[in-house]
Formats: structure tokens, C-alpha cells, sequence
């Protein structure tokens, strides 16, 4: 092959490398604008209804904020019981980019090589994932029970004046076993 050929060649593979790599910064960087006009503090209460129509108060607060790698959602509810208990439950998981368009891995654990990866769901473990369509961020939660049975929990967080509409369902083999509508005050 002529100088002239192999120049030519291994200037197109720059090329083409450099265009990879402006994609991907390119692709990363459009990632982090999809959170940005969820980034915040909010906080409501509601009452969640179970399937035998009694409903539980509760206060609820999320945060939602952008990392070195995705963004990060932490959430804490206070249920208020009939008999004067007070349950409190927090949860914080960060997510990272799928690589398969809006959707988003949970980076829950480090594996041997020091990678955020999701949990284990066949030990236990709630797989998570997340996707942003349009104005809505929706956070979805796999458990599989030693029964090999399923509870299935969907948070749609959707953009509102002034704060969040939060719709919560939670499905167990696939029967919607409760779920809670109410709007999140942006703090």
C-alpha cells in the first residue's frame, strides 16, 4: 500500500476515534441535563391506600441531585400508625447511564473491580433501575421472594409548578397491592 493511502487511513481512524469519543462526552453530558430540572429538595404528605381500602398517613421528602457519574435519589417516608407507632424508612441510590438511552442502572454495590453495579435479585436483593421520559422520572424496584414470586414497585416523580407529582404503586405478582398520589412541595 502507497504512504499516501496508509496517511489517509490513519487519518480517518482519528477521525472516527475522535468522533466516538465527542459522542460519548457528548452523550454523558446530555444525560445530566435530563436531571437537572428534577435537581432539588421536596417534601407532602399523603395517605396510602392498601388494597382492603384502608390508607396510613404519611410524610414524605425526596432529594434528587446530580453526581460525578449520573445522579442520585434519596427518598424517606414516616408512616404513622392507628395504634400511635412511628415507622420511618430512608433510602439514597445512586444511578448511572445504561448506555441504553434514557434508561439507568442502579449503582447499589462495587463489584471486585470496583464498579458500581446493581444488587442481586435471585439473592434477595431489589434490582433497580430508572428511566426520564419527557417530564417524568420513574424509579422502578424488582424483589423476588424465595417463593420465586414478585413485588414489583413503581415511583413516577413528574414534573409540576412548584414541586413533583408522585404516583406510587406497588404490584405483588403482578396485583396492585397499594398505592399513594400526592405532590411533593419543591423546598
Amino acid at each position: 500500500m502507497p504512504n499516501f493511502h496508509r496517511f489517509a487511513l490513519s487519518k480517518a481512524v482519528v477521525a472516527i476515534a475522535v468522533c466516538a469519543v465527542w459522542l460519548s462526552v457528548f452523550s454523558l453530558s446530555a444525560r445530566a441535563a435530563e436531571i437537572a430540572p428534577f435537581v432539588g429538595d421536596y417534601i407532602g404528605s399523603a395517605s396510602v391506600e392498601d388494597v382492603d381500602g384502608t390508607s396510613t398517613p404519611r410524610d414524605m421528602s425526596v432529594s434528587i441531585f446530580e453526581t460525578k457519574n449520573g445522579f442520585n435519589v434519596s427518598w424517606r417516608t414516616t408512616t404513622y400508625k392507628l395504634d400511635g407507632r412511628v415507622k420511618e424508612q430512608k433510602f439514597s441510590i445512586d444511578f448511572v447511564p445504561s448506555g441504553r438511552g434514557d434508561l439507568f442502572s442502579a449503582a447499589m454495590k462495587r463489584n471486585v473491580f470496583g464498579h458500581e453495579v446493581p444488587l442481586d435479585p435471585m439473592k434477595g436483593e431489589p434490582f433497580v433501575w430508572g428511566r426520564i421520559v419527557e417530564d417524568t422520572l420513574t424509579v422502578y424496584s424488582l424483589f423476588i421472594d424465595e417463593d420465586g414470586g414478585y413485588e414489583l414497585q413503581q415511583f413516577d416523580r413528574t414534573l409540576g409548578e412548584g414541586g413533583l407529582n408522585l404516583s406510587f404503586s406497588r404490584f405483588i405478582d403482578g396485583v396492585k397491592s397499594r398505592s399513594v398520589e400526592t405532590f411533593l412541595q419543591r423546598k
